[in-house]
């Protein structure tokens, strides 16, 4: 079992462009528990190094949360999110992987679109079996008052 939640509150480094995280601090900042970092970890969504018995995260590693938490948010499925993060990181032309996540974009809109139409048709059916079974209880309640 790790130690990642009695690890250091903030580690310094030069790597990259800046400082190292704690599993505990990515976990605070972005109100998550450790355990769902190391789903993302288990998902190749992050990637980190150890100090010690100790996961530490980078700059690169805290970005890829962050989008990957976004993701999740805009309802995408583990794979697509990872689509969407590995584009963080590619070095290659971007044009074709934005094209096939604009797609898969466009895909979710038409989804949740449909979900929305089928929630409003729902909701006016729900309504109107209210609306039946309050005047059915109002006959019933007035044919006892008056029988």
């Amino acid at each position: 079992m790790s130690t990642d939640s009695s690890s250091p509150p903030a580690i310094a480094s030069q790597e990259g462009n800046g400082r190292l995280y704690t599993i505990t601090e990515l976990a605070a900042e972005f109100d998550i528990t450790p355990r769902a970092i190391r789903f993302y970890e288990d998902m190749g969504l992050l990637e980190p190094s150890r100090s010690g018995r100790n996961r530490v995260y980078t700059h690169r590693d805290r970005t890829r949360l962050k989008l990957t938490l976004r993701g999740k948010r805009l309802g995408l499925s583990l794979q697509e999110v990872k689509q969407l993060v590995d584009m963080y990181d590619s070095e290659s032309d971007a044009a074709p992987q934005l094209r096939a996540f604009l797609e898969v974009l466009r895909q979710h809109r038409r989804q949740l679109e449909q979900q929305l139409d089928d929630i409003e048709v729902t909701l006016g059916e729900i309504s109107q079996h209210e609306e039946r079974c309050e005047a059915l209880l109002a006959e019933a309640l007035s044919a006892k008052v008056t029988g």
